[in-house]
């Protein structure tokens, strides 16, 4: 049998009797092996150090940068919305009201404008943000 060798395993079960297995011996440096590390290995071209040469420490640095995207693709969503409420909250105290009265009166005489168009509006036109916030304020007072 070339190629092959036997090899004792210890089975859990029947009173840990030992079982004869055959198997090969393990592949370490084929085409697929090559190929796998060649792609972590390029996915982490530019990290600093070892990270960036040795397979071990590069497929961990893979996996930490992957999770960290994902978690930051999150994390970018609530940075905008809350740099949107800055936004607005800024131009609508330039205008005399406090930002939780403008949603508030936005919202109870239905004036639907997402936080980003208004904190566009707040950033590029004041007048046309003025006009909003005097709509909401006077209707609701």
């Amino acid at each position: 049998m070339d190629g092959y060798f036997i090899k004792e395993v210890f089975s859990g079960c029947y009173n840990n009797t030992k079982l004869r297995e055959l198997t090969m011996t393990r592949a370490r440096s084929g085409l697929i092996h090559r190929k796998k590390r060649r792609k972590v290995l390029r996915d982490v071209k530019g990290f600093y150090g070892s990270r960036k040469n040795l397979y071990r420490t590069a497929k961990d640095a893979r996996r930490r940068a992957l999770q960290n995207s994902y978690i930051d693709r999150k994390r970018k969503k609530r940075d905008f919305r809350s740099l949107w409420i800055i936004r607005i909250n800024a131009a609508s105290r330039i205008c005399g009201v406090s930002y939780n009265k403008l949603i508030a009166g936005m919202k109870a005489h239905d004036i639907k404008i997402n936080r980003k168009m208004l904190a566009e509006l707040a950033v590029s036109d004041l007048k046309a943000f003025q006009k909003i916030v005097d709509a909401a304020i006077e209707e609701s007072a």
